[in-house]
């Protein structure tokens, strides 16, 4: 898939997402919170498979390359997303009412500074190689 069409595709998956919020956000809808983000688990869902895939394709040769290790850690990554996912939904349903937000919010305050690493080491490793 292109560039622009995965651009586009994402924009409408956001699109729909926030139009579901905003309709439960203003009591339009009776929907549970977990029907709201299905266009959110949708996305992931399909991001997920293409780095699954794209693992099982490039380890056939039997050693980790640093893109195949890249794409473990987004694997992790999506998986630490999906269950912050699972547990806000639990919780605005209130289903896990006695949950502290804490433990809501714990697969997110795992995922930053993983994140923000990986952000950090691509933008100096880029800088390098701008200046060489």
């Amino acid at each position: 898939m292109a560039l622009l069409h995965r651009a586009l595709f994402t924009w409408f998956v956001v699109l729909v997402f926030l139009i579901l919020l905003v309709l439960k956000l203003d009591n339009r809808i009776q929907w549970n919170w977990s029907i709201v983000f299905i266009p959110v688990w949708f996305y992931d869902s399909i991001v997920f498979l293409y780095v699954f895939f794209y693992i099982l394709a490039y380890s056939r040769c039997g050693e980790l390359s640093q893109t195949v290790r890249r794409k473990l850690y987004y694997l992790v990554a999506l998986l630490l997303k999906f269950a912050f996912l699972v547990l806000l939904c639990l919780k605005l349903e209130n289903v896990l009412h006695e949950l502290s937000v804490v433990y809501v919010l714990l697969p997110l305050w795992i995922l930053m500074p993983f994140a923000i690493y990986d952000v950090t080491m691509r933008l100096i490793l880029n800088s390098k190689n701008r200046y060489l």
